[in-house]
């Protein structure tokens, strides 16, 4: 109960999850905003992918469609760029933001960009923080098992470094994406700005994410002291 109770969570998680919260909404905003509007060549989402895969010569991943909304992303297992409906088949300039977004991430992939690297390495052991972090921290507290919170805040603490690693990573494919589509005369500079808006706006969500999950982490490590 006492992360429901203890004031000290909520001052410090709740300025970072009114972020989070602002981020969503933001997000869905501008996309749904952008989404109305058609870009002037009239390319569709998976063309734009494709066009800028081919474009770098990555010939090796494929563009499919995906089920979900807001579910795109790129595989690098399967090397795969999946697309959600409404980003693969609509010709709006959201489409084509969130399209070539994706595809940098492949492009990231094929030519080693070193932070996406290390997020892959790190992904296994963010996998395993953030399902056994909270019930090891629990369990440690309740139980005054401080040796078994410290292993729970370490295994969190990976999951956090996961979320910071992944932030110049997304950065980095909305700063590709942008320059590709201008470059390649996908859109037009005015075009560009509705673009650029949807890319901000989901580089916002990761922001207010890692905020979240750093506030959480200092919270347990404060907390952890003060029961040790």
């Amino acid at each position: 109960m006492f992360l429901y109770f203890d004031p000290l969570y909520f001052i410090l998680i709740g300025p970072a999850l009114i972020l989070s919260i602002v981020a969503q909404g933001y997000v869905k905003s501008t996309f749904s905003k952008y989404s109305k509007v058609m870009s002037e060549k009239g390319y569709t989402g998976a063309e734009v992918a494709r066009y800028l895969l081919d474009a770098n010569g990555i010939s090796g991943v494929g563009v499919t469609m995906v089920q979900g909304r807001l579910s795109d992303h790129y595989d690098p297992v399967k090397k795969v760029l999946r697309l959600s409906k409404e980003v693969y088949e609509n010709r709006s300039l959201a489409a084509i933001g969130v399209a070539a977004h994706e595809a940098g991430h492949a492009i990231q992939h094929a030519t080693d960009y070193v932070p996406l690297k290390l997020r892959h390495g790190l992904f296994p052991a963010a996998n395993i923080g953030s399902r056994l972090a909270f019930p090891l921290i629990i369990a440690g507290l309740f139980f005054k098992a401080f040796a078994l919170t410290k292993i729970g805040i370490i295994f969190f603490a990976a999951a956090v470094a996961f979320q910071i690693v992944t932030l110049p990573v997304e950065f980095n494919a909305s700063k590709r994406a942008l320059a590709m589509i201008t470059e390649y005369g996908i859109v037009s500079v005015k075009e560009s700005d509705g673009a650029r808006a949807v890319l901000n706006s989901a580089a916002l969500t990761y922001v207010a994410a890692t905020a979240v999950a750093v506030m959480q982490l200092l919270y347990f490590v404060l907390l952890a002291r003060g029961r040790d």
